[in-house]
C-alpha cells in the first residue's frame, strides 16, 4: 500500500522505529512552510536552525535508502500550507495511506485531526517516540487535584525510570538540592572554551530572505552555532559532560556580564527538535557521574530534574490544559510590550543584557528569562498575549507547548497557580545577588525612589499593591503584605509614585 508519512520540523528524530526498516512502499514528507514561519516573527536563527536540521535529516533519510520528498521554503509546488500540500502528494504520488506522529502544538494537533476525518483514504497516528511521559501522564497523576506539583511529577519519574535511585530512595537522602544550584556568579571564575562546531548557513538565510517571511534577531551566517545533524548533537552533548556539567548545577541561577551561555548545555534545540532524545541525554550524564569525581550529587540532581521533571512536567501541564490555558489572564494585565524588548536598548543593564544576548543568540538561560525579562514583564503588567509571541519567537529552542508553560505559569502567573504556587517576582536585591549586572548599569540597584532608582524597586511593591486582592490570601507571600503595611502611608506613596512614573515612560527605560 502507497503510504505518505509525514515529518514536523521538530520532529526529527533519528531513532524512531520508522525507520528501523526501508519499505519502497513508503514515501516520507518534509516541508518549509510560510505556515510555520508567520504563525508568529520568529528569530532568524530559529527560522535558519530549524531548515537547516531539516535538510540535513532528510539528507540522512535518502542516505538510509528512504524516499523523501521535500519542499524548500520557495519551491513552485510548495503552497505554504501543511493540509494543501498533503493533498497535492496524495493525488500526484497516488497514496492510499496517510501516516503522521502525534504534533507537540495544539494548532498543529488540531489542524491535522482535522484534516484526517475529511481524507478519503486511510489514516494512522503514531507516537515520536521521544519523551519520557505519556501526553496525559500529568493529567492523570494529579486527577481531582486542585494544583499540579512539579516535584510529585519529578519523584514519580525518578521511580518510573530508577534515576538515581538507591533501594527505592533518592540516592544522598534526598530528592532535590536545589539549595544548592542557586549559587551567584563567582568573579574570576573559568569558563571552558565552548569549541563550537560551526555551520555554514548562507545559502538557507538567503532563501528565506528572498520568501518574504519576516524575522529579527542577528545571524552570522558562516558560524552559525547550533547542531543541525545528529552527530554535531552528539559532540555537543559530549562537551557539556565533560567541561561544563561539573559546575552547571553550582552556576545555573547565576547572571553574568556578557557572558551569554555560563555552564549551560546549549542542549535545548537538539532536544526539542527530537535530534537527541532525553533518555540518551541523561544517561550520558549520569554516566559520567558514576566515572568521575568532579561532578557533584547536586550537579547531576539539578540536571536531570531540569528534563526529566521540568520538561516533561511542562509538556503534560500543555496537554492537560490547551486550549483555554493560552488565553489565561489571572491578572488582567493588558500593557503593551516595551519596544526595547524588541532592540535591547534600555538603560537597565539586567534587561539589556539578556535582551541583547537573546538577539544575538537565539537563546537565554532559564534566569534571564524567569528573573529578568519576565520579572519586569510581570511587574509592568504586560499582557501576557505579547509576551507569548515574544517568548515563542527570539529563542530557537521555543515550541509553544514549553514556551506557553513557562510564559502564562511560571513567569507570568497568568494561570492562576496551576504551575507556580505565586508569583515570580523581585526587586533588584536577586538580580543583585546573583551576579554583576547592577555594577554596570545606569539606575542604582540600591535606591528605592528618586532620580536614577531601580525601576525594578518601585515596580516590585506597586505590584503587591495593585493585586492585594488577589494575592493577599497566598500563605507564601503573606510576609511580602505584612512588610508593606508597616512601611506606612507615605512611603508606600513615594513607591507608587515613583512605579506610575516609570510605567507612564516605560519605553523610555
Amino acid at each position: 500500500m502507497k503510504t505518505l508519512r509525514l515529518i514536523l520540523g521538530d520532529q526529527l528524530n533519528y531513532q524512531h522505529s520508522w525507520f528501523d526498516q526501508k519499505n519502497n512502499d513508503i514515501v516520507y514528507f518534509i516541508a518549509e512552510m510560510r505556515q510555520e514561519t508567520d504563525y508568529v516573527k520568529h528569530h532568524i536563527q530559529k527560522v535558519v536552525g530549524f531548515f537547516a536540521a531539516m535538510r540535513s535529516f532528510t539528507e540522512w533519510l535518502k542516505k538510509e535508502g528512504h524516499e523523501v520528498i521535500y519542499y524548500k521554503i520557495n519551491d513552485g509546488e510548495n503552497t505554504q500550507k501543511l493540509p494543501e500540500n498533503i493533498l497535492q502528494l496524495i493525488d500526484s504520488e497516488k497514496i492510499e495511506k496517510f501516516e503522521y506522529q502525534l504534533p507537540d502544538e495544539y494548532r498543529l494537533d488540531v489542524q491535522l485531526k482535522e484534516f484526517c476525518e475529511k481524507l478519503e483514504i486511510q489514516y494512522e497516528v503514531y507516537d515520536t517516540e521521544h519523551f519520557l511521559s505519556d501526553r496525559l501522564e500529568v493529567e492523570e497523576t494529579f486527577r481531582g487535584k486542585k494544583q499540579y506539583l512539579m516535584e510529585t511529577f519529578y519523584r514519580k519519574m525518578r521511580k518510573k525510570y530508577e534515576l538515581l535511585m538507591d533501594n527505592g530512595q533518592p540516592e544522598g537522602g534526598d530528592w532535590n538540592y536545589d539549595e544548592e544550584n542557586r549559587k551567584p556568579w563567582k568573579e574570576g571564575t573559568s569558563i571552558p572554551d565552548r569549541n563550537f562546531e560551526f555551520n555554514d548557513v548562507s545559502e538557507i538565510l538567503s532563501e528565506v530572505e528572498k520568501s518574504g517571511a519576516q524575522t529579527f534577531g542577528e545571524i552570522d551566517p558562516e558560524r552559525f552555532i547550533w547542531p543541525v545533524e545528529r552527530s554535531q548533537a552528539e559532540k555537543a552533548l559530549k562537551r557539556f559532560v565533560n567541561d561544563f556539567l561539573p559546575n552547571f548545577g553550582k552556576f545555573q541561577d547565576a547572571l553574568a556580564q556578557d557572558k551569554d551561555f555560563l555552564f549551560h548545555s546549549l542542549l535545548s534545540f537538539a532536544l526539542n527538535s527530537k535530534i537527541l532524545s532525553p533518555k540518551e541525554v541523561i544517561e550520558k550524564a549520569i554516566d559520567a557521574y558514576r566515572t568521575r569525581d568532579d561532578i557533584s550529587l547536586a550537579a547531576i540532581e539539578g540536571f536531570v530534574r531540569q528534563i526529566i521533571g521540568w520538561r516533561e512536567f511542562m509538556r503534560g501541564i500543555y496537554w492537560a490544559k490547551m486550549p483555554d490555558y493560552e488565553h489565561k489572564n489571572f491578572f488582567d494585565h493588558d500593557r503593551e510590550l516595551p519596544e526595547w524588548y524588541w532592540t535591547g536598548e534600555t538603560k537597565m543593564n539586567c534587561l539589556k543584557q539578556s535582551i541583547k544576548g537573546s538577539l544575538k543568540n537565539a537563546y537565554a538561560h532559564h534566569i534571564q528569562r524567569l528573573m529578568v525579562t519576565g520579572n519586569f514583564a510581570l511587574l509592568a503588567g504586560i499582557d501576557p498575549d505579547d509576551l507569548d509571541k515574544w517568548y515563542l519567537g527570539i529563542y530557537i529552542d521555543a515550541i509553544q507547548w514549553v514556551e506557553i508553560t513557562n510564559t502564562r505559569g511560571m513567569s507570568q502567573f497568568a494561570d492562576g497557580g496551576i504551575v507556580g504556587t505565586k508569583p515570580y517576582v523581585s526587586s533588584s536585591n536577586y538580580i543583585n545577588k546573583m551576579g554583576n549586572y547592577c555594577k554596570n548599569c545606569s539606575y542604582s540597584q540600591s535606591k528605592k525612589t528618586g532620580e536614577n532608582a531601580c525601576p525594578f524597586n518601585s515596580l516590585y511593591w506597586n505590584f503587591y499593591d495593585r493585586h492585594w486582592d488577589k494575592l493577599e490570601k497566598n500563605p507564601r507571600i503573606a510576609m511580602m503584605y505584612r512588610t508593606w503595611d508597616r512601611m506606612g502611608n507615605e512611603k508606600q506613596e513615594e513607591y507608587l509614585s515613583q512605579a506610575q512614573h516609570y510605567l507612564k515612560n516605560i519605553n523610555n527605560l
